[in-house]
């Protein structure tokens, strides 16, 4: 036993770098996992930093003063920041409201969909199983109704928290722009001067991670946008609450589209029932997903996301599981630096992680 964790000692830790960066590795995890609800404003305000830098640096490259660079994407970012704060989730939330009171009468729809549904097709479902499924589903509502109700009450005190949150995001990510370089050497005098494992994990992440995240942004915002104006077309109700959520699906890869059709369907039958208007919204829903799946997603992330669409799910369940929403929409970066941590990792018996995206 001791020849062996020799062994392994000597193959992946014989270079002093490797040590160092494993220990500040365990840190990070320590700290995202102990302190990850405090520090949330922080990792907020880095992220987004790190995205708007990318709009300082355009405007450096065209000689404007920095000062001046950094003000103008500041005012941009604090102009939209604003505006979906005090005019989008505003309403969405009057919509969602609007929803939840119309639920049950929407239960009340589904239901009797399912009770003819024996008759309308015999040979496929029975008058039992559509007893037993509605005896399901209203213990499960129940449930979540009960679920909401205790949430609600538990984090009223968590109002506070929010508003902080909001209020120290915007001023973090300003003097993250203002003293960008300060703060880059501060970090780099605490790290060893010989990195070269952390350069090459760096160089590998910089331009990904930059770009997925952009990419991803600007992908709910279109899918989210075209969804609206589709359905405003198609006089559909909750359009604007709808179309978050269209937007907000493509987040999941490959499981947020299948989950966000049933609300969409739904909504589009009790308010038309089964015609030509509820065929209008399902053929819409699939024609947006198709264009963003077939067209937009290879041109945004065609040099950004090198992992199989197995590795991809996985990272979802995984992150997802312990950060919900946030380690969702960050899985494929989280994904992406651990193949980057192994294929930069000092090793040389061990070939690097190849990219299965294409294959």
């Amino acid at each position: 036993m001791r020849k062996l964790v020799r062994s392994f000692f000597d193959r992946y830790f014989h270079d002093e770098e490797a040590i160092i960066f494993t220990l500040l590795l365990l840190v990070g995890l320590f700290v995202v996992v102990s302190m990850g609800s405090i520090l949330a404003p922080l990792f907020a305000a880095v992220v987004t930093a790190y995205l708007l830098q990318g709009l300082v640096n355009s405007l450096l490259r065209k000689n404007v003063p920095n000062p001046v660079a950094v003000s103008l994407v500041f005012t941009l970012f604090l102009s939209a920041f604003m505006a979906v704060l005090l005019l989008l989730l505003p309403q969405a939330w009057n919509q969602f409201g609007r929803l939840i009171n119309e639920l049950p009468r929407l239960i009340s729809e589904g239901q009797d969909l399912l009770l003819h549904m024996p008759e309308t097709y015999p040979g496929l479902i029975s008058q039992q199983q559509v007893d037993d499924l509605i005896a399901t589903l209203r213990g499960e509502l129940a449930l979540l109704g009960q679920v909401v109700v205790s949430y609600s009450i538990a984090n009223i005190p968590r109002i506070f928290n929010w508003l902080v949150f909001l209020v120290l995001v915007p001023v973090l990510v300003f003097f993250m722009l203002k003293d960008k370089k300060l703060l880059v050497h501060w970090v780099g005098n605490l790290l060893p001067h010989n990195r070269p494992l952390m350069e090459q994990v760096w160089q590998e992440m910089d331009v990904q991670l930059a770009n997925y995240i952009r990419g991803k942004v600007f992908q709910i915002s279109v899918v989210g946008i075209v969804s609206y104006i589709t359905f405003m077309i198609l006089g559909m109700n909750y359009a604007l609450l709808l179309s978050v959520l269209m937007g907000l699906s493509v987040i999941v890869p490959f499981i947020g589209v299948a989950v966000v059709a049933v609300p969409v369907a739904l909504v589009a039958y009790v308010q038309w029932g089964i015609g030509n208007e509820f065929y209008a919204v399902f053929i819409a829903y699939s024609v947006i997903h198709l264009l963003d799946s077939n067209i937009m997603v290879p041109i945004i992330f065609s040099e950004t996301v090198n992992l199989h669409p197995v590795a991809i799910i996985c990272a979802v369940l995984v992150f997802g599981g312990l950060w919900g929403l946030a380690g969702v929409f960050f899985a494929i970066p989280l994904a992406t630096l651990i193949k980057a941590i192994i294929n930069a990792w000092p090793d040389t018996t061990r070939k690097p992680l190849p990219d299965l995206h294409h294959k």
